[in-house]
């Protein structure tokens, strides 16, 4: 059987990868599709669904339980695998995804589907992390940087395809299939994995830190409760905001307090001392922030002021996705050949702040060419940052902590993108709210009432003299949601200027080892 072990993961034919390895990165590559595809598929089947189902109230706990469970299950994930084996705990993991996939394919009514929800999310948690950390353990940090255009590929065939395919397969086989597509692609992730992948097993002497996993629990779980509740659900300054948010903060306190105690800790808090640790998962936190703020507000603007069609609500993001595969690509191929990426961050946060003010420069008589440029300048930007803060962050820890250093890169981008949803949007909805109310009087408060985000049918029925105040008062809170976000993002460059650029390990061009013969894929850390 070919080697397919860190050490050997590099190879000696000018980096080549033995054929085992390239047969476990794509059965990697389908297992991270299907944590970032679930989402976006069921999106488009949910009319369908609360159709068949009934329970239009609860609806949004059907996305709320699978974002909770994948948060609040990620570095779970990542310590287990660090303790017990990483090949074990990730094939555990497709297998809930499996299940809760399977079993929300059955669901027969909204309750059943809410908690079949929360078991693929259990799964889909271990996904993303698992990727990641046998990719660290396969391949050493100065070639990763040649398969980060494999993953930007994969993240932005799931955004562009996913709405296509959820509503193909809604409208031609039923929603239930919108689950029951995961079945097949991950028996075959999980052949692939299970034949192929070898890597050294592991057993913790100490156990599992269950309080850690505790409080880590109820902390992300209010977390991401207020960004997605607040000004929604409730007020921002209602009692239950209140209590959720006093409940966060202690139970994340504790935490940190426990961690410094624990016999093995959940994230232990010494890969904090490592500054360009911190300093990515700052920069992966403002990233994940302004990414998902971008991808819930463009189609918007798109659809309601530009007249774009929803159906096709992915390829509205064509020349964003485009220009963030190339340039991750690109800067891929250019750290592997140099063993430099300082460049990337500094570049990718500076891209990103022209990039999103310019966005805030969109109003009702912007054309799609000019939204699609400034799209581009984003895409950019995101290109140099999405892997490179992950490839930075592995190389900042040792070996033994490389999944809970891809856990907490993959927790602190999913918290960052749950805060740009909640703050974007609730400046989005007052904005427009507001504009609405000057421009269109009684009529205009009446027709935002219920949310400040129309779909086409009802932006269709609307008054024109309504509907022009609408298509002004998007442009408007758009305006005011990328400004934020422009300024945001500068938080990321004044983290990257600081970033201390490393040599990464592996080998360069020609095959020559950077660390004078020390194993391949061993990680270093750099002083504070």
């Amino acid at each position: 059987m070919a080697e397919t072990g860190a050490a050997g993961a590099a190879g000696t034919d000018g980096g080549k990868q033995p054929r085992s390895v390239r047969v476990v990165l794509l059965a990697l590559m389908i297992a991270m599709m299907l944590a970032m595809l679930d989402n976006m598929i069921i999106g488009t089947a949910m009319p369908t669904i609360v159709g068949e189902l009934g329970g239009l109230e609860h609806l949004s706990w059907v996305v709320t339980a699978y974002t909770l469970a994948t948060a609040a299950s990620t570095p779970v994930w990542g310590k287990l695998g660090d303790m017990y084996g990483r090949k074990a705990t990730f094939m555990t993991s497709i297998v809930i995804f499996l299940i809760g996939s399977a079993l929300s394919g059955m669901a027969q009514n909204m309750g059943e589907l809410i908690g079949f929800r929360a078991v693929q999310g259990l799964g889909a948690g271990g996904l993303m992390v698992g990727v990641m950390a046998i990719i660290g353990d396969l391949i050493p940090p100065r070639e990763r940087g040649k398969y980060q255009g494999m993953m930007a590929a994969v993240m932005a065939l799931a955004m562009i395809g996913g709405p296509l395919v959820g509503g193909t397969i809604t409208d031609n086989w039923g929603w239930r299939w919108a689950f029951y597509i995961n079945l097949p692609l991950g028996a075959v992730a999980l052949a692939a994995v299970g034949a192929v992948l070898h890597l050294p097993k592991k057993r913790a002497k100490a156990g599992i830190d269950y309080l850690g996993v505790a409080l880590l629990t109820v902390g992300i779980t209010a977390v991401v409760l207020v960004t997605t509740w607040g000004g929604t659900e409730y007020a921002w300054t209602s009692a239950r905001i209140m209590e959720l948010t006093g409940l966060g903060v202690a139970s994340l306190v504790g935490f940190v307090f426990w961690q410094t105690r624990a016999a093995e800790p959940v994230v232990p808090l010494h890969i904090f001392r490592s500054r360009n640790f911190t300093l990515m998962s700052l920069i992966g936190f403002i990233t994940g922030f302004v990414m998902f703020g971008a991808t819930l507000f463009l189609p918007l603007y798109q659809q309601a002021v530009q007249g774009a069609s929803a159906t096709n609500s992915g390829l509205l993001l064509l020349p964003m996705l485009a220009a963030m595969l190339v340039t991750s690509m690109v800067a891929g191929r250019v750290t592997t050949n140099t063993g430099r990426y300082k460049v990337f961050p500094v570049l990718g946060s500076a891209l990103m702040i022209v990039g999103l003010y310019l966005l805030s420069t969109m109003d009702t008589g912007t054309s799609r060419l000019t939204s699609g440029v400034f799209m581009a300048v984003v895409g950019l930007g995101m290109g140099c940052l999405m892997q490179i803060t992950m490839l930075v962050a592995q190389n900042s820890v040792e070996m033994k902590d490389m999944g809970v250093a891809s856990s907490s890169t993959t927790l602190f981008r999913t918290l960052g993108s749950s805060f740009g949803v909640a703050i974007m949007g609730a400046l989005f909805n007052s904005r427009v709210q507001d504009v609405m109310s000057e421009r269109a009087g009684a009529l205009g408060s009446k027709v935002t009432e219920q949310s400040a985000q129309l779909d086409a049918e009802s932006l269709a029925t609307l008054p024109e003299a309504a509907r022009e105040a609408y298509q002004y008062a998007v442009s408007s809170g758009t305006h005011s949601a990328f400004l934020l976000g422009s300024v945001i993002a500068v938080l990321s460059l004044a983290a990257a200027v600081f970033v201390k650029e490393v040599p990464l390990k592996g080998e360069g061009p020609g095959g020559k080892d950077t660390d004078d013969g020390a194993p391949a894929a061993a990680a270093v850390t750099e002083p504070v």
